[in-house]
């Protein structure tokens, strides 16, 4: 199971705040069958530049690093990139990819996206080897309209979901709709903390029956290993009703 959304570093956002608790967010990962976590801390252009960010979030791993246990997740670094104007050709962007791969977890506005916005993420997706991940899709549902998602769906945007979208009785009906049709690719906990904002991959993955579990493992070891994926066809057909 690959957690592809975390802010697991200490001290770098508003994640984890220091050693102390990453490691505790790392052992309840263990606990609940997490093999990889991407570390995404978020990445804001107007407040940092990739070459501090990465300065930052490097000496925060090897913090980490330093005090690992045995059996603990694989940490892959990455970043949770704000979207901003301009990001498709920026050349220092493509530094915050998810480690080896062309992964970059893009967090968009809450808002009504505009035209032009929709057209630059097409941009920056397969520029340079990048392929753009949305991160927490279920967060802009209700600002964009349904051709906006089969825009990008069709030109193999990957979408992440945070966990607590299944494990929420209001939305778990939806989540699971659009896992099974396709919709949504790979889940992430986006866990800050061990309290509030804690890891739940494990509880996610108990309402999925295996088809689901299935599908989920192999974008995930696709994306990991290549990074591209046409995402034209779900589990729909396959998975069990909710």
């Amino acid at each position: 199971m690959i957690d592809f959304h975390s802010h697991v570093l200490p001290g770098i956002d508003d994640g984890s705040r220091d050693t102390d608790e990453s490691l505790k967010l790392l052992k309840m990962c263990s606990e609940q069958g997490v093999t990889k976590i991407a570390a995404t801390p978020h990445f804001y252009p107007n407040d940092d530049t990739p070459e501090r960010f990465l300065r930052r979030r490097n000496e925060a791993a090897l913090r980490l690093k330093e005090r690992l246990f045995d059996g603990a997740p694989e940490i892959i670094l990455g970043a949770e990139v704000y979207y901003f104007s301009g990001i498709s050709t920026n050349e220092s962007v493509g530094q915050l990819r998810l480690g080896n791969t062309g992964i970059l977890l893009l967090e968009m506005p809450f808002a009504k996206w505009s035209p032009s916005m929709v057209s630059e993420i097409l941009d920056l997706h397969g520029r340079n080897g990048i392929t753009v991940m949305m991160a927490h899709i279920e967060r802009y549902l209700g600002f964009q309209s349904a051709d906006v998602w089969d825009l990008l769906l069709k030109h193999g945007v990957v979408m992440q979901s945070n966990a607590g979208f299944f494990t929420d009785w209001r939305t778990k009906r939806r989540a699971l709709k659009m896992l099974r049709s396709g919709r949504i690719h790979v889940l992430g906990s986006d866990c800050h903390n061990t309290k509030d904002r804690t890891e739940n991959m494990g509880k996610a993955y108990e309402i999925l029956n295996g088809r689901d579990r299935e599908y989920l493992k192999d974008n995930e070891e696709y994306i990991i290993r290549i990074g591209v994926k046409e995402h034209a066809s779900g589990s729909a057909e396959a998975a069990d009703s909710p």
